[in-house]
């Protein structure tokens, strides 16, 4: 039977994915609907498209996770289980972290003016750039979330080859944490499209800074609508990074929880706070893009009218 911290852990845990499911079921809803009322898809709603739904395949992961923890707690420390989640988990969260770089890439082609010949190029081939971007990094989530079922199924097979109790206990806690380090080390990976985002955002305010003296040699207003979306653009890309930044400082310490004496506690908290990342950032996306701010304002009337 779950103690009183557990249940209100199951409770907050089921609420934010209740929110990120709804927000990004919304973004897929919208952009789905548009494409069969036009036969027509922008660029950047194949993005949203595949980010949102990544987002609700890696939401549901990290909440079976957490509910098979507290619920099955026998069941959660079995090897091939552990194994399944941590293949589930990471190619959900690489396609999410890639899919959400592809986007400040793009908002910095579209938006940002920079004289450069191979930025120039970038902005002229922005869709296949963007496009290319998009399947290398399916390919290597794919290939990484297989490089690790292998392996750990390889050190599950080893972990209980000898029936001798003692020797599965001390393989067991020797195979969590080299699991841990593994985990650590690969999703290292994940600093290539944290980079790329930072460089996208540190380009566009230096777009936003060249595009604001030129108004003001010009005596022009600063508010135009090349300033406005510069801003948005530095607002959303700015906003990752800091989700992303928060995600990842969870992810290490419910990763190394097993050096903690409250190890349970642990997890549960950094739970809770890595699903935060893939549940809010959806509505940071929604109220950035005009069309889904619109439909999105519209639902909240007809609410507001029942």
């Amino acid at each position: 039977m779950p103690n009183t911290m557990e249940v209100i852990y199951m409770i907050l845990i089921a609420g934010e994915l209740a929110i990120g499911i709804w927000g990004n079921g919304f973004i897929v809803m919208v952009n789905c609907i548009g494409y069969l009322k036009r036969r027509d898809i922008a660029l950047v709603d194949i993005i949203l498209i595949g980010l949102a739904s990544s987002r609700i395949f890696l939401l549901c992961v990290i909440s079976l996770d957490g509910f098979v923890m507290v619920l099955f707690p026998d069941t959660y420390t079995d090897g091939e289980l552990m194994s399944i989640l941590d293949v589930l988990w990471t190619f959900s969260n690489y396609s999410s972290i890639w899919l959400t770089s592809c986007l400040s890439i793009f908002y910095l082609l579209r938006i940002a003016n920079i004289s450069h010949p191979i930025f120039l190029w970038l902005k002229q081939n922005v869709n296949r750039v963007i496009l290319g971007i998009l399947l290398g990094s399916l390919v290597l989530s794919l290939l990484i979330s297989v490089s690790i079922s292998f392996h750990l199924h390889d050190d599950f097979r080893y972990l209980f080859k000898d029936n001798n109790e003692e020797n599965i206990t001390l393989e067991f806690e020797v195979s969590k944490t080299q699991n841990a380090l593994q985990q650590v080390f690969l999703n290292l990976g994940a600093v290539v499209p944290f980079i790329l985002s930072l460089i996208s955002f540190l380009l566009l305010l230096f777009s936003l800074f060249r595009h604001t003296k030129q108004m003001k040699l010009h005596a022009t207003g600063s508010r135009d609508p090349s300033t406005e979306a510069h801003m948005r653009a530095i607002k959303a890309v700015l906003i990752f990074l800091l989700l992303l930044v928060m995600y990842y400082i969870a992810f290490l310490v419910v990763t190394s929880s097993f050096l903690i004496p409250q190890r349970k506690l642990v997890v549960m908290f950094g739970g809770i706070i890595t699903i935060i990342f893939p549940s809010s950032h959806s509505f940071i996306l929604i109220m950035g893009n005009s069309k889904l701010r619109k439909a999105f304002l519209k639902v909240l009337r007809l609410v507001k009218g029942f």
